[in-house]
This record gives C-alpha cells, structure tokens and sequence, in this order.
C-alpha cells in the first residue's frame, strides 16, 4: 500500500511569525522521503510533526534565500549524529555551490552520513529510481531558482473480475503481471486483457518566482501542486518587483494545467487571515484547495481513473 503524503514543516515567507514557521515540507513518497527548502528551526519542526532524520533520503533547496536554506546545517549534521546508514541526495542551483558547501559545514560536527551532492544546472530530468522521474524547470526570482516535480511512470491496474473471466489467481496474477504474457488451460492470457491503464501520479513543488513558462511546465497534470502565494491580489505589483505569486496567480497556473489538489504556502507576515488566500484562489480555480498549516499532513490524491 503507497504512503504519499506531504508533511508541512513550515510555511511562512521572509519572515517567520508566531504561527508559521520559515519553510520546510517533506514528501513522503512511498520509500522516499524528499525534503524540499528546510529553513531556520526545521528539525524542531520535524521533532513536532513526527519525522525522523531517517526519514529524509533526498534533500532538494530551489534556492538560497535564508528562509528556504538556513536549516540546511542542522539537518545535515543531525543526518550524522542519528547515524542514518542510507544515502541522502542533495539537490541545489549549481550556481549556489559555494553557499551549500558552507552551509554544510558550517560548524564543527563527526560527519558519518555519505551526503552526496548533485547540483541542478539545467532544464529537465536530474534522478531516477523505484519511484519514478525527478526534473527540474528554471524559474524567474532575483536569484537563481529551481522548482521540481516527481514523474511516476504509467502502469496497469488489474481488473479483478477480467482476471476471474480469464482464471487468473493467486500466484498467476503477479507471473502474469510480471512476464505479460501466461499460460492458462491451454489458452495465451495477456496483461492487456485482465487490466487496464493506471495512469502515473505528479507531484509538483514551485517556490519563489514570477509566473514564467516553467511554473506552467512544472505543475502540468500535477496530482498535488504545492506553490508559493506569497501576496494576495492587492499586491500584485509587489509581487511581480520581488520575484513572487499572488494566490489568485497560483490558482489561475492550476485552473490551466489540470492540476488536482492546490496547495498554497509561504505567505507573507504582512497577512494575518490565510483564509483570505483560499477565498481569492476559489474564485479562479474550483478544484481542491488547501491553505497550508504548519505540521499539516496532507496526502496526495488517489490515483486518477
């Protein structure tokens, strides 16, 4: 059974209040624990929601802006002292090298963890594994940034009464699933036959940017888009000068790309009312909407039919 769910650590902007923290969001993806933007005070975060530093197998920073890097040491060094014995995979703009390696050893600590660091310096696929395809688009910010999405690939999904029609059971299903072809009573049973089309799911993670031609790219068919909503539609004008989204803009980017569940987050301090955020994101898009909270668990939407 898949576990896929984002774990919010943080959601505040700039600057942090009493109720949001700097970012931090972890996507629990089945065996995969991808932790994007960790900012000041994230493991505290993650001690309150409940994640180890185990948990964390690839860590993935847009950008260096503080509030999206500052908990960068603290989670590295933890990765150390909690002896986590797997590989954990750094992910970063290439062009902030020398910001990462300083905020890795920014103090004196036993480091055990093999920490390896593979920086993004271009548009498009970056990692694979079980899980699927990780890639990246450029973004439009004052500095440079990176947002990412997750890619599963398609698949099939077994249709329990072709595979009854057919006498396919027990150990049969996963022979036949396996060699797509199998044997039964004298007659060939295809994959085709007993099941149909699951479509892979998409996970799409958009920090701080303007609208550009990568946001769009980015949240494509996302099953779960988490962007930032920096500003409200008031300041727009803010919004475009400092390189950030308003929610009404983050909405209208899901409306077009057939996005399912729209997750607003990093709102400025300026806003004591996050339901303000859903109400002006409501009125462009009528899909699902969640205004993030801090050490909120929200889980990815079921497989699309």
């Amino acid at each position: 059974m898949s576990n896929r769910e984002l774990i919010v650590l943080g959601t505040a902007s700039q600057v942090p209040t009493r109720r949001r923290n700097h970012n931090g969001y972890l996507l629990r993806w089945d065996a995969e624990g991808l932790l994007f933007d960790p900012g000041e005070g994230i493991q505290r975060q993650m001690l309150l929601a409940g994640v180890a530093a185990s948990d964390v197998t690839r860590l993935l920073v847009s950008h260096f802006h503080g509030d999206h890097c500052l908990g960068v040491p603290g989670i590295v060094q933890r990765l150390s002292l909690d002896k986590v014995a797997h590989p954990v995979h750094a992910h970063y703009p290439a062009s902030g090298q020398h910001f990462f390696e300083r905020l890795r050893y920014a103090s004196s600590f036993y480091e055990t963890t093999d920490l390896r660091e593979e920086p993004v310096d271009t548009d498009g696929p970056f990692a694979t594994g079980p899980f699927g395809l990780l890639e990246t688009r450029r973004l439009e910010h004052p500095v440079e940034s990176f947002g990412y999405r997750l890619v599963e690939p398609d698949g099939r999904r077994m249709r329990p009464d072709k595979l009854a029609e057919f006498g396919v059971s027990g150990p049969l299903v996963a022979e036949l699933s396996r060699a797509g072809t199998l044997d039964v009573d004298g007659r060939t049973v295809t994959l085709e036959q007993v099941s149909e089309h699951r479509p892979g799911q998409r996970f799409a993670f958009v920090m701080d940017t303007r609208l550009c031609d990568g946001v769009y790219a980015l949240a494509e068919n996302a099953d779960m888009l988490v962007i930032e909503s920096t500003f409200l539609n008031q300041d727009t004008e803010f919004a475009t000068r400092y390189g950030h989204l308003t929610a009404a803009q983050a909405a209208r980017v899901a409306a077009e790309s057939g996005v399912r569940r729209l997750v607003l987050t990093h709102f400025s301090q300026r806003y004591p009312d996050p339901t303000a955020f859903h109400a002006e994101a409501a009125e462009v898009f009528d899909g699902d909407i969640v205004v993030a909270e801090d050490l909120a668990r929200i889980p990815v939407p079921k497989r699309a039919t």
